[in-house]
This record gives C-alpha cells, sequence and structure tokens, in this order.
C-alpha cells in the first residue's frame, strides 16, 4: 500500500536534531578544507576538482541550511537560526534574506509572480530567456552573491522601491520583512568579513577562490527551477520528485524529492522519501536541466499569487 502524508506518526515526524548536528558540523569542517586547500593548489585541474568538491558539498550545506529555513534543523529555535546562519555564510548570502525569499516561493510558486518558464502578452520576451537562462548558467547565484556586497555598502537595495523593474523581483522585494533588515545588513557584513578573512589567511589567489565558490554556484543555479520547470500552475502541486544517483541524493538530503517537500514543507528531510509510493516513477534531474534550454513558452492563462503583497515572518 502506498505510503501517504497522512499515515506518517507524530514521532516519525519529529526534527532529527543530533543529526541534523553532526551533518552541519561535517559539512562545515568539509567547506574549510575545501577552501584552505584552494590557498595550497597549483594546478587548475586540482582548482577544478575542488570546484566540484566544493559544488557537492556546499548544496549539501544548502539543504540543512533550507531545513533551517523552515525550522526544521533543530528543536531549539535560537539553534536552528544560528546553524543555519552559519551555513549560510558560506553561500555566501544572509540567511535571513535568503530564507524569506523561499517562504516566498512556498507561496508564489507557479503564480504569473514566479513562473519563469513562461511569458506572457506584452511581456519582454528577450528578460524572460535572460532570466532563465542566467539560472541555468550559474548567473542566479551570481546575483545573490553580488547582492549580498551591494548590501553592504547600500542597504536600500532590497526595498520594493529598487526593486520595480521586474515583476518577480518586485514581488520577492514587497514580501520582505523590514524588521529582519538589521540582521540582513549584519549577515551580509559577516559574509565579507568572513571570506575575506579566509582569502588573507589561507593565501587563495583570487581567481582560485571565485573558481571554487563557483562551482557550487553553478550547481545551485542550474538546480533551482528544474523541479518546478512546465509543471501543473499549482502553489503545491507545481514541483517535481526528481533523482539522481541514490548516494547523491543522501548527500543532498532528499532535497529532490521536492514534490513531497512542497506538499508538507513542515516534514524534516529525512521523511520525504516515506511520503509517496516508492514505486512512483521520478524524473531524472539531468534530463529535467536539459529539458529547461527549451527555454520560455507564451502563456495565456493567468495565475495570480494569493499571497501577494503578504510580509514573511
Amino acid at each position: 500500500m502506498a505510503t501517504t502524508h497522512a499515515t506518517l506518526s507524530a514521532p516519525r515526524r519529529a526534527i532529527p536534531g543530533r543529526l541534523n548536528l553532526a551533518i552541519a558540523a561535517a559539512q562545515l569542517a568539509a567547506l574549510c578544507t575545501i577552501l584552505w586547500a584552494a590557498g595550497r593548489v597549483a594546478t587548475w585541474p586540482a582548482v577544478l576538482a575542488l570546484s566540484f568538491a566544493y559544488g557537492i558539498v556546499m548544496n549539501s550545506a544548502y539543504a540543512m541550511l533550507h531545513e533551517g529555513e523552515h525550522n526544521l534543523l533543530h528543536s531549539d529555535a535560537r539553534v536552528n537560526q544560528a546553524v543555519a546562519a552559519l551555513l549560510a555564510l558560506f553561500f555566501p548570502a544572509p540567511f535571513h534574506l535568503i530564507r524569506q525569499g523561499h517562504i516566498g516561493h512556498h507561496i508564489r510558486n507557479r503564480s504569473d509572480d514566479e513562473a519563469f518558464d513562461l511569458y506572457f502578452a506584452g511581456e519582454n520576451r528577450f528578460w524572460k530567456y535572460l532570466q532563465l537562462y542566467g539560472t541555468l548558467t550559474g548567473m542566479f547565484w551570481v546575483l545573490i552573491a553580488v547582492t549580498n556586497a551591494i548590501i553592504v555598502l547600500y542597504p536600500p537595495v532590497i526595498t520594493p522601491r529598487q526593486a520595480r523593474f521586474d515583476r518577480t523581483t518586485q514581488a520577492f522585494a514587497e514580501s520582505l520583512n523590514p524588521r529582519y533588515r538589521r540582521l540582513i545588513y549584519l549577515e551580509a557584513v559577516l559574509v565579507v568579513l568572513l571570506h575575506g578573512s579566509m582569502i588573507a589567511l589561507w593565501h587563495i589567489p583570487l581567481g582560485h577562490y571565485v573558481a571554487v565558490m563557483f562551482g557550487f554556484g553553478f550547481m545551485w543555479s542550474a538546480m533551482q527551477y528544474a523541479h518546478h520547470y512546465g509543471t501543473v500552475r499549482d502553489v503545491q502541486k507545481g514541483a517535481l520528485n526528481l533523482r539522481t544517483f541514490y548516494a547523491l541524493d543522501v548527500i543532498w538530503l532528499n532535497h529532490n524529492w521536492h514534490l513531497n517537500h512542497h506538499m508538507s514543507p513542515t516534514v524534516p528531510w529525512i521523511y520525504l522519501p516515506f511520503l509517496s509510493d516508492p514505486d512512483e516513477p521520478r524524473g531524472n534531474l539531468m534530463a529535467a536541466y536539459l529539458r529547461m534550454w527549451r527555454g520560455p513558452r507564451l502563456a495565456t492563462e493567468h495565475v495570480q499569487n494569493r499571497y501577494a503583497g503578504k510580509v514573511i515572518n
């Protein structure tokens, strides 16, 4: 019999706090080791190997901080926020900014405010192609990383007034809670200080640093819409469960069970595979990525964001 959301008992949904802390500690140790090694290697093949390693490990760390975004990393709220914020420094981005963006994604998904695979009559088709192909080539991550630096110099960059050039960006900015602005600024400053210190103390050549960080940036950005491209225009059902190698699914904390997560965002990562029939077919992540290169398509059906203007708590 297929396992459903309703058959999961409360104990099985318990947050695996100790396990999560152990995994987070291992992730942080691995990330620091990779960046330290970037200052010791002398050949570009070695740098590329470190870049690939950082991509694998930081995507795992992102999956863990994603648990923190949903308050599922640890049952103690202070521990949950602190560990997630620490992991986010290696993204690098302010945790309380990307958290609001992600929670906003759960309420805007597949609406006109967040449909990167579609364009409508009267919209700039070139801009929509630029957004989607930028995501596929790592530029979405570059935008977030650059925004972090801009926040330090010009904090109002994340206000709605600065985001009128694009509907999706404006919807994101309008959902940001003003009470987190000082905390976001502090986290942005910590990102700059941490990465500047690592580069200086570990003697990491700037080219090596950028290459290693982009290993994660490309992988993360490329996967960001693979689970949503071409799906039904429904805020919860508009997602896909995708597969890679079993070991990679485990390392990435079942993050590719994305439909299950959207249907039950309060369920910890360890239980996501049990929320659907084990024989249910899953698409392939690489195939989903390649399919996105078809580009955006013209759409006539409009789906309004029911939570437009809602501020994230």
